[in-house]
């Protein structure tokens, strides 16, 4: 379960303060009589009407900053509650209230909650505590306060609840509940599911191999009671084999393969698969097995041979099929000396079709595909379907070469007709990658290889095509396959490390932050460039590792520079698909110790394509958390000014496509001066990326941009050149304004 941490609003205790401080000088007054004391001045009616707009603008404000907060926790799924040190109610969200909707009239600000649940336990809502009333309450309110691990809470109604909580740094308390009831009668179903299933299971010692336990099924389908299992081991039941079904050294996918053979108390036999799973029975090691009758399987085996190799949708021999057809004939090749052509045909597009129309007229789609292919070719040429929407076609008697491209146009051609499928005309196209024998390869494993990979650069140039294999799209591929090894290999020994590009404030000339960027340090090759294995990280889903330990160690590195000075992050679209972004941010922070608002996280367009709640949910929860939210590479997308009404980022970053050569060219020009006016107006602060020359910065700071970086001020640092540079801002004495 993620855990998240939100940090305490503290707009309510400042109210609270307000109110107290303008009630004692309302005692003041009445104490002296009820006149004000005499001062020297009066401040005069418009001077006092424009603190009091002041201050009714600053309460606008506090209230709106308070209902973003309530917005954002209402969205999660969690139950959220704050609570001061005093253990007071500040804010809570709905599914809180929801959780515990027996005690939730109770719910005020300000109301204690030692004391919302003292009249919970006397209502009887809490039924762990009755009998120890006092003892159960001082026992909660410990936890409370000095939280540990999470625990459940039983309430009146049946319903367990999970509860976790943290302190903050000012002695709150931040707690999460999530309602857990539906896994606990899962886990209470599970311990069911033995004795009733309708699958003979049997438990046995691991040592003595002596039955310890069987269900009903057991003694239904073997005819020996209870008892008389008691008296067997697994062996007994055993008709030849003398290996246990779970030793040897056998993996268990090829155990549970195998065919073992068992007496039944009338002497019969019956075929088995053993499923095997060690497991603890009344404190004593021992293992599960279930106890699969094949015997009617047996006699389906030739139509299970038939369904083993060819595809069930289509009816068309699968991959294992067609690398067995196409050995026979790389073999004839071989004697003589004729060419034959591997032909992949993967259908563009086909997920949308699946999204849009349903399944249902995907597989039509794909029956109909198959079989105008088939009507295409020869009757001597094999077709294979090899996955969900790319199929396979082998072919031979090959005069010239024009033959394989005649061919590839006759099979695009023929699958690009519509089709009319449930009311719908669907029009399909497909891309062919193409590998010849024996020039791209003399064996069936290599062939196939290399037409798929032919296919991918199909689909990558221009879909609706065909490309035939050539040998650097070998190289790239075992380059890449390389990079992901040895990037492996770099994660688990902590290889890669985050340099710092230091941003700076265009008022003032000093460094007021600086973006963390990967860099890897390889022992061989030097440095490798971000653009040669981020986006093998990203293909592979080793981007989340990656962004978690860059954000883990520039967190750590942020901690110990002096001044306040920021760390930006970089984050991925794929790690918000994960889910567990909110946990990963906050343990950063816990471990380092760097104060939330010292922590920007720099998202891009891309992330923002989606428009999901959960996106849009987790940047506001980490916005309450007090982290800053950057969007980075503005002006690249097409829809940028959307995406500012999504979500109020607190930094806009200008692509450096446009700083490049700013000077020069006015549609630049006009643009940047466009953003830096609407990060004004907005109140967010304005980064120009990529400034490398004088002109560029000059520019820049007359139009009111905030803050540059680029390799005009420094390229990116390790963290000892970086941590240098801020001691030495530091020891320069206060920042001076720049001139312009």
């Amino acid at each position: 379960m993620p855990q998240i941490r939100l940090r305490t609003n503290m707009t309510s205790k400042r109210c609270a303060d307000s109110r107290r401080s303008k009630r004692s000088v309302a005692k003041g007054i009445a104490k002296a009589g009820g006149k004000s004391p005499v001062r020297s001045k009066q401040p005069s009616r418009p001077i006092a009407a424009g603190r009091g707009r002041a201050v009714e603008a600053a309460l606008a404000q506090a209230r709106k900053s308070h209902e973003r907060l309530r917005e954002a926790i209402d969205i999660l799924p969690q139950g959220i509650v704050f609570l001061d040190s005093e253990g007071r109610y500040i804010l809570w969200n709905k599914r809180y209230a929801e959780i515990y909707k027996a005690s939730a009239d109770l719910f005020k600000p300000g109301a204690r909650m030692q004391d919302t649940i003292r009249v919970g336990v006397a209502r009887g809502d809490y039924p762990e505590a009755i009998g120890r009333e006092d003892e159960w309450i001082a026992e909660r309110m410990r936890r409370l306060f000095h939280p540990g691990h999470s625990h459940e809470q039983v309430l009146a109604d049946g319903r367990c609840i999970q509860i976790e909580e943290r302190t903050t740094s000012d002695g709150g308390v931040i707690g999460l509940r999530v309602d857990i009831t539906e896994l606990k009668q899962r886990e209470a179903s599970f311990r069911l599911m033995f004795e009733s299933n309708p699958v003979p299971m049997i438990v046995c010692a691991l040592q003595t191999e002596r039955i310890l336990a069987v269900n009903d099924a057991a003694v239904e389908h073997y005819g020996y009671s209870p008892a008389e299992f008691a008296e067997l081991s697994i062996r007994r039941l055993q008709a030849f084999d003398t290996e246990l079904p779970w030793g040897g050294e056998a993996s268990r996918e090829e155990r549970a393969a195998r065919t073992w053979k068992h007496v039944k108390a009338d002497g019969s036999l019956i075929d088995l698969a053993i499923y095997a799973r060690q497991l603890t029975y009344n404190g004593e090691p021992a293992v599960l097995l279930a106890l699969m009758d094949i015997t009617e399987r047996k006699r389906a085996e030739m139509r299970l041979a038939f369904m083993a190799h060819h595809d069930g949708l289509t009816g068309l021999p699968n991959r294992n099929l067609l690398r067995k057809r196409l050995d026979e004939l790389l073999a004839q090749t071989r004697r003589t000396g004729e060419k034959i052509a591997v032909l992949f045909i993967g259908v563009d597009h086909f997920k949308a079709v699946n999204d849009t129309l349903g399944h249902a007229v995907g597989d039509k789609l794909l029956r109909g595909i198959a079989r105008r292919l088939r009507s295409t070719l020869r009757e001597e040429d094999p077709l294979a379907r090899l996955n969900s929407d790319e199929f396979a076609v082998i072919q031979t008697g090959i005069k010239r070469p024009e033959d394989i491209t005649l061919l590839a146009k006759r099979l695009l051609n023929a699958i690009a007709e519509p089709y009319l499928l449930e009311g719908h005309s669907v029009v399909a196209s497909a891309s062919i990658g193409i590998a010849v024998a024996p020039l791209d390869g003399d064996d069936s494993e290599k062939l196939l290889m290399n037409a798929d990979m032919a296919l991918s650069r199909a689909k990558k140039d221009s879909r609706g095509s065909f490309s035939f294999f050539e040998v650097g799209m070998d190289a790239r591929a075992q380059a890449r396959r390389k990079i992901e090894t040895e990037l492996r290999a770099a994660l688990r020994h902590d290889v890669l490390r985050p340099y710092y590009q230091p941003l700076i404030g265009l008022e003032t000339g000093r460094i007021t932050g600086s973006e963390a960027l990967v860099r890897w340090p390889h022992p061989e090759r030097g440095m490798i460039s971000p653009a040669e294995f981020i986006p093998v990280a990203e293909d592979t889903g080793l981007i989340n590792v990656i962004g978690a330990q860059v954000l883990r160690q520039a967190c750590l590195d942020a901690a110990r520079w002096p001044g306040g000075v920021r760390v930006a992050v970089n984050l991925s679209p794929l790690q918000f698909r994960v889910g567990n972004l909110m946990a990963t941010v906050m343990d950063a922070l816990k471990q380092s110790g760097l104060p939330p608002r010292r922590l920007e996280l720099e998202i891009t367009e891309t992330l923002l394509l989606e428009k999901s709640s959960q996106v849009i949910a987790t940047l506001h929860a980490l916005r309450a958390l007090g982290v800053r939210i950057s969007m980075d590479d503005f002006g690249t997308g097409y829809s940028s000014l959307s995406y500012l009404r999504s979500f109020p980022f607190d930094k806009i970053k200008i692509d450096q496509s446009f700083v490049r050569g700013l000077c020069d060219n006015r549609d630049s020009q006009a643009i940047v001066r466009a953003i830096i006016s609407l990060g004004i107006g907005l109140g967010v602060t304005i980064t120009a990326e990529g400034v490398e020359t004088e002109a560029e910065l000059s520019w820049l700071r007359a139009e009111g941009c905030h803050e540059a970086q680029g390799f005009l001020f420094s390229p990116a640092r390790p963290n000892e050149e970086i941590r240098g540079l801020l001691d030495l801002q530091g020891s320069a004495g206060p920042p001076e304004p720049a001139v312009a």
